[in-house]
């Protein structure tokens, strides 16, 4: 199983090659890269060939990245205005698009071989409107991404159109060829139902066009982004579910969001934190 950390963890801060070198001493073999300008500036190529230069120094992979969600040009990704390809204003969602677009271009100097995105906002409904305008988006972007050598990947959000069930009719209603998943195991935990099943409901749902997955835990109660076996999730239920698709292995991402305060430890333990939560995830894989 190939380690692979999302830059998420350390998204509020400017990435830098000391916190890169700290997730190779970590054990990490691999980032996804969360686009975020005021993380890192994807539209500069210099900064991109730069960052390439570092990932080579430290033996790391650029396994994928995570499409922006919002327009934001500092730190604060907070007041950053949301970007959304299920925008109805035409305006709005070309906007979307186009930045969508440039972060796709990043493959041009710095291959990788997939992007995560989401269908909409994270409280967007199941408008008719909006499902037509991500119709639209989509059409576009899976031929930009396709002729950069990168395959789209949606993955599954709390709101209504990021649902499993609403994402498996979307893809056999509009053909999308090209277009596939990507399964965010924290979310399905946060989903409808009885707790025990809410995973494997999900996952059902999205089986057949899944490619990687986001790991993270949380107690079912919110999106907390903690390291596996700190929740609520079965893991060796999930890992069984993992284990069952064709190849018997697909990319998992950790996907930890950053603790604060000042109780909080510091980064280098949280990233050292996350390493040691994925040698006991190792013991179960291989156990199965």
């Amino acid at each position: 199983m190939q380690r692979i950390l999302s830059t998420y963890l350390f998204v509020s801060k400017k990435l830098t090659p000391e916190v890169l070198a700290e997730v190779r001493n970590a054990g990490f073999q691999a980032i996804e890269l969360f686009a975020s300008r005021g993380h890192f500036d994807y539209t500069n190529k210099q900064e991109v060939r730069l960052l390439g230069q570092v990932l080579a120094d430290n033996r790391l992979q650029l396994a994928s990245l995570h499409a922006p969600t919002c327009r934001d040009f500092g730190p604060n990704r907070e007041g950053g205005t949301p970007l959304s390809i299920a925008e109805v204003e035409r305006v709005r969602r070309i906007e979307a698009m186009d930045e969508f677009k440039r972060a796709i271009d990043v493959a041009e100097d710095l291959p990788f071989a997939r992007m995560v995105l989401h269908m909409g906002g994270h409280r967007d409904s199941a408008d008719p409107r909006k499902r037509d305008a991500a119709f639209s988006s989509l059409e576009h972007l899976v031929l930009h991404a396709k002729h950069a050598g990168v395959a789209l990947c949606v993955e599954n959000t709390t709101s209504e159109m990021g649902e499993p069930a609403y994402l498996r009719a979307f893809l056999e209603e509009t053909r999308l060829h090209g277009l596939r998943f990507n399964f965010d195991i924290g979310h399905a935990h946060l989903a409808d139902g009885p707790e025990d099943e809410r995973v494997a409901t999900s996952f059902e749902a999205m089986r057949e066009q899944i490619v990687s997955a986001h790991i993270h835990d949380n107690l079912g109660d919110k999106d907390a982004h903690l390291p596996p076996y700190d929740g609520s999730i079965d893991w060796l239920a999930a890992l069984k579910l993992f284990r069952s698709l064709p190849g018997g292995e697909i990319p998992l991402t950790l996907e930890l969001k950053e603790k604060t305060g000042p109780e909080a430890p510091g980064l280098v333990d949280q990233i050292r934190a996350g390493a040691k939560s994925l040698d006991r995830l190792e013991e179960d894989f291989q156990a199965l």
